[in-house]
């Protein structure tokens, strides 16, 4: 299937929220504008899925489809709309099976070669960065703009930029073939949230014009 608006994309971290301010902080996102969220959780099964299921009663209230990062066991208990693989996770293409047809299956690039086996295993579309060194606690392997527009030639699915984006350095992407920006820290550390979100969503769209 085709994913929802990846316009803006929301990944949470929670490391730096207590659950009270990290549930207030998407909800505020989502009335800002966020087009989709990504719950990235590092928590054990049992807690990732009753975040998940909190977190999924806000982005109903607002319309919005929830991605679960890297568990499909847990995309599935919450009724989650997806599911995002990295390179490291589950292949595309038993998140697929598991999954289903009918939902969605994202996929982390940062190569041509991997955006074309993800595509063949069936993502719908690709997560391609980092475009900038971030501060999540994740590995980051730098991904350059001419490296994007590459994958965004060799493969028909949809894809969103992510890595340290935030509304200080989004020039770089000016006229990028992307579908849309993924951010964290630009809004899970802002104490203004919705706004950002606002921001982040008309500069969004403004790259892609």
């Amino acid at each position: 299937m085709n994913p929802a608006d990846l316009t803006l994309y929301l990944v949470t971290d929670s490391s730096y929220h207590t659950e009270e301010s990290f549930l207030w902080t998407i909800e505020e996102a989502c009335k800002g504008g966020v087009t989709l969220v990504q719950l990235r959780e590092k928590s054990g099964g049992r807690d990732y899925l009753t975040t998940a299921f909190r977190v999924k009663e806000i982005t109903d209230r607002y319309q919005i489809p929830l991605i679960i990062d890297d568990r499909v066991d847990v995309a599935l208990a919450c009724g989650a709309a997806g599911v995002h693989v990295g390179q490291s996770d589950l292949p595309v293409s038993y998140a697929r099976q598991l999954m289903g047809p009918d939902k969605i299956v994202g996929a982390t690039a940062k190569t041509v070669p991997q955006a074309l086996e993800a595509y063949r295993q069936g993502a719908d579309y690709l997560g391609v960065g980092a475009i900038y060194p971030t501060t999540t606690k994740v590995v980051t392997i730098l991904t350059k703009v001419e490296t994007l527009n590459e994958i965004a030639d060799a493969v028909p699915i949809p894809l969103v930029a992510i890595g340290g984006l935030n509304e200080e350095n989004l020039d770089i992407l000016k006229g990028a073939k992307m579908n849309g920006i993924a951010v964290v820290s630009a809004i899970m550390k802002s104490k203004t949230p919705k706004e950002a979100a606002t921001k982040l969503l008309q500069l969004s769209k403004n790259l892609q014009e």
